[in-house]
């Protein structure tokens, strides 16, 4: 009995730690992610981990291209673009794309490949926050983040950053980088087809090429270009993004 006792004593102090832990884990979540509303990221769990990776296998410097951008420096097309590529339901959804989610579930149920439906949300917090790979653990905290960056910044944050964090190319991160490397100008320069250009590239972008696009690269630039037009340009994010409405 006594060592019974024991036992039950000892599992409820380690389920009361467990508690406090992930107590803890959760508000400290809850304030870095209240403090990325105002606060510029100077970077990303992606990025520091490409930036260790290739300093401990002797990459020659520099390693890692980034240059932060803001919103309303980033051009409508360059937005609406990313948007049409990865999520045209981002202007609506609070995160997770639920029609998208039951379409692939019943591909897979069909006999097809179970694939992702993974929003510019929620991409954004596994760029920003986490690690690659589809263990439930990652894909349990993506969702967690992904949650308070919805409950807590506006769209226009979410995909501001977005923007800034997403690899376009080998060692290339955000938009600020990619504009410079690939087309040696500003981001705010970047016309229609360029901005649709380095959004053709966002699945796959250490395989896929911006400045020497493959022949479905090209193909992907051509669907992407396709899509802004008939979301109505990029008027299809007033309210997301800083002076989309009536910009074409």
């Amino acid at each position: 009995m006594g060592s019974s006792r024991k036992r039950r004593r000892g599992l409820t102090a380690v389920a009361r730690a467990v508690g406090m832990a992930l107590g803890v884990l959760a508000l400290a979540s809850v304030l870095l992610v209240c403090l990325l509303r105002w606060i510029d990221p100077p970077t990303s769990a992606f990025m520091v981990r490409h930036w260790v990776g290739a300093t401990w296998s002797g990459a020659p410097k520099p390693r890692l291209y980034h240059e932060w951008v803001a919103a309303d420096a980033i051009p409508p097309a360059m937005a609406l673009a990313a948007v049409a590529a990865e999520d045209q339901r981002f202007p609506e959804h609070v995160g997770f794309d639920l029609v998208q989610l039951r379409q692939a579930w019943a591909d897979y149920r069909a006999g097809g490949r179970l694939r992702g439906a993974s929003t510019i949300s929620q991409q954004t917090a596994k760029n920003l926050f986490l690690w690659p790979g589809r263990d439930p653990l990652r894909k349990a905290l993506e969702a967690w983040m992904t949650l308070l960056m919805e409950a807590l910044w506006p769209k226009e944050r979410v995909l501001e950053i977005y923007l800034n964090v997403a690899q376009f190319g080998p060692d290339t991160f955000g938009v600020g980088a990619a504009s410079w490397r690939f087309f040696d100008r500003p981001a705010v320069a970047l016309s229609s087809s360029q901005a649709a250009r380095l959004a053709a590239v966002l699945p796959n972008p250490d395989g896929y090429r911006v400045e020497a696009p493959s022949a479905h690269v090209q193909r992907r630039v051509r669907w992407i270009r396709r899509q802004m037009r008939q979301l109505g340009g990029a008027g299809y994010l007033d309210g997301v993004w800083p002076a989309a409405t009536g910009t074409h």
